[in-house]
């Protein structure tokens, strides 16, 4: 590093250090994501346009997450571009607070952060909602929803907004906008074989999280499912204590598993979905104008995320392929091969549809939303 670098590195460090002690964290990552922290003057012009923005406005809303700021580079989570939205659209009357990174907490933490008003907003796993309204864990069974158009059809549906909605808000949630990352795909350790159809997964141990539904799935197309908590499975993976894992591309690349495996294979079953919520009775508080505003500005947001996935999901492929990742996207053959083993037009989930979404006569019209074309377009691998 030349000096030139150095003297760039400290001042950055040093205007960094300054905003956020003088309690403009929010100023503080602006300015670091927008690249001007090096530069004094435009880290306190920063500084100051964030101040006059608070000062301005009627409602001060924090929007908690756990990625940092620059994530959206390979998992297009959107921090920035909504906390800029939701302002911009309210007319000033908002300013948006963000705590990234898992400062406040993440997963469940955040759901029930949101829950009981300790924060505004928060972005989580659609998972995370399954516990206070059990139709959304419809989204884990295989196939169902999960290649990203589906997902989006889903979500964006009638039956998905009358059947969904109005339990999610009986638990004290208002939803802003759902987030769209990449189906969850079959990883393998170094030193692995590449898994193309379900016999190539016959003895693989298989890292699953909690959810009973992908470990039935991953029973069913072969694998040996082997619960693992999130935070120990790189050092499982590592040790061979299990040799394959699911999350999205852009999940992989971020949580630092690009070093530790050798073959991608993009299978489709179940997405890796994402959600901003809002605590309901906070939302319904506010002036029907600055109402409007937000949700406006997550429909916004939402468009901003559809057209990012691609582009992050190219930008993560590149980084592990540097590091001799083998990706394998599969033929409609192949696909259909996972589909006959595992697929949710199997009579082994019919307990789940009935249990999740109360009927079967709910399931069939949440399955005509994912089957119908909304009007979003959104690119799957």
């Amino acid at each position: 590093m030349g000096k030139r670098e150095d003297t760039m590195v400290s001042a950055t460090r040093r205007n960094f250090l300054k905003l956020a002690g003088t309690g403009s964290f929010t100023a503080a990552m602006v300015a670091g994501a927008a690249g001007t922290l090096w530069s004094s003057e435009a880290a306190a012009q920063t500084a100051a346009e964030e101040r006059e923005r608070e000062k301005a406005a009627d409602h001060v809303m924090t929007i908690g997450t756990a990625y940092v700021l620059g994530a959206s580079r390979s998992y297009p989570i959107m921090q920035l571009d909504l906390k800029e939205n939701i302002q911009n659209a309210t007319n000033g009357k908002v300013y948006v607070k963000l705590a990234p990174g898992g400062q406040l907490g993440a997963g469940g933490a955040l759901v029930q952060a949101v829950q009981g008003g300790t924060i505004q907003a928060a972005q989580h796993s659609l998972s995370n909602f399954a516990p206070f309204a059990s139709a959304v864990d419809l989204i884990n069974m295989p196939y169902f929803c999960g290649s990203n158009q589906r997902f989006t059809n889903l979500v964006n549906s009638a039956a998905w907004k009358n059947n969904v909605h109005p339990k999610v808000e009986a638990a004290g949630f208002k939803p802003l906008f759902y987030v769209v990352i990449d189906p969850r795909v079959v990883a393998v350790r170094k030193g692995g074989n590449a898994v193309i159809t379900p016999d190539d997964l016959s003895g693989v141990k298989f890292r699953v999280p909690g959810s009973a539904m992908l470990q039935q799935y991953y029973r069913m197309v072969g694998a040996n499912p082997t619960p693992v908590a999130w935070g120990e499975t790189p050092s499982a993976i590592k040790q061979g204590v299990a040799d394959a894992l699911d999350p999205s591309v852009g999940a992989l690349y971020v949580f630092g598993f690009k070093d530790i495996l050798s073959h991608v294979t993009f299978t489709q079953a179940v997405p890796d979905s994402q959600v901003y919520s809002m605590n309901l009775e906070w939302f319904n508080s506010l002036p029907g104008d600055v109402q409007e505003g937000i949700m406006f500005a997550g429909e916004v947001s939402s468009q901003q995320n559809l057209a990012k996935v691609p582009a992050a999901r190219a930008y993560a492929m590149s980084e592990l392929r540097k590091s001799g990742v083998e990706f394998h996207s599969l033929s409609d053959d192949q696909l259909a091969q996972w589909q006959a083993a595992g697929g949710y037009q199997r009579s082994e989930w019919d307990k789940f549809k009935v249990d999740l979404a109360g009927s079967m006569d709910t399931f069939a019209a949440l399955e005509e939303g994912a089957n119908t074309q909304s009007r979003y377009y959104v690119h799957d691998a």
